[in-house]
């Protein structure tokens, strides 16, 4: 084995040890499970189900984690074991983090006036991986939510912490294409239309309610019938988020994604562009236009209209 193998593995073993260990410890959520909360949730992803308003109201499940988190101040509890474990990563030149993905259980609903606590350990620490990023661990932390002591849901949280690649730029290389969207049957009409120049918006048959993005059935009647209306292109920024970092190949950072509200009532994530990604603002209007990124590949983008 190579000096250089025997470093790693210690390292590795460095790192196993903290598995099973507290990132948090008797976390209390900092404020009781409410309902403007749950509105303001409701709203931002245009979810009207009927069992998140009334006497009898429940929080939307996929919440678990909103009632957990400390804001900008942070929580008290946290202990001091993940700070260390980042800290060592950090040493060994993984400096840089994304958060890859997540889980949740959900053992009973969450109703206004409930008190949210909760417990966090680190569940599991990878060995070395290799991604496009650059080289680092994947760190699983599991969250148990409880209230009045008993289980309410768990949220397992994952992110990379990875040594950023650096790879010198070769003009003579072709440039790297951007990811292919994902069409399967349920979403293949809306790719078609798109290739067409045409964004097309599903709208039920049997109660007329529109929706995006494609579904096989209508949420708000269950029926499985469905036409298409074609978007006029106009819209308005609802919100924004500005992509600073990790940089990722085809993309140049920052740039501005929207949620875009269009006319016709329905929301979808796409570029704003035509504008500098610092000067988009929530209400600022749109206008849709197609690009095309190569030989295959047509999008659907949003050009910001200024006075």
């Amino acid at each position: 084995m190579s000096g250089t193998e025997d470093v790693r593995d210690a390292l590795e073993a460095r790192l196993k040890a903290y598995e099973g260990r507290p990132a948090a410890t008797a976390g209390a959520g900092r404020d009781p499970v409410n309902a403007p909360m749950i509105r303001h949730w409701c709203e931002a992803i245009g979810d009207t189900n009927p069992a998140y308003t009334g006497p009898d109201a429940i929080a939307p499940p996929t919440m678990l984690q909103a009632w957990t988190m400390g804001g900008l101040g942070g929580h008290a509890g946290r202990a001091p074991a993940y700070e260390e474990l980042l800290a060592l990563l950090d040493e060994e030149g993984c400096t840089a983090v994304v958060a890859t993905d997540c889980e949740q259980e959900y053992v009973r609903p969450l109703r206004p006036g409930d008190e949210i606590t909760f417990d966090t350990v680190i569940e599991s620490v990878s060995g070395r991986k290799t991604t496009k990023l650059g080289t680092g661990y994947f760190v699983t932390t599991r969250t148990v939510v409880r209230v009045a002591g008993e289980p309410a849901g768990v949220h397992r949280f994952r992110i990379l912490k990875y040594a950023p690649a650096h790879r010198e730029s070769d003009p003579t290389e072709p440039e790297e294409r951007r990811p292919r969207p994902v069409i399967n049957r349920d979403n293949a009409g809306f790719w078609e239309g798109v290739r067409g120049h045409r964004l097309l918006i599903q709208r039920c048959t049997a109660c007329g309610t529109l929706r995006f993005p494609w579904l096989p059935g209508c949420a708000s009647c269950g029926a499985q019938e469905w036409d298409t209306v074609r978007a006029c292109g106009e819209g308005t920024v609802y919100s924004y988020v500005v992509m600073h970092h990790p940089p990722f190949p085809a993309f140049s950072p920052p740039f501005a994604v929207g949620l875009i509200e269009l006319a016709e009532g329905v929301r979808i994530v796409s570029d704003v562009v035509g504008v500098p990604y610092d000067k988009v603002r929530i209400g600022m209007p749109v206008r849709l236009e197609f690009r095309r990124y190569d030989e295959e590949l047509v999008l659907p983008v949003f050009q910001g209209v200024t006075a």
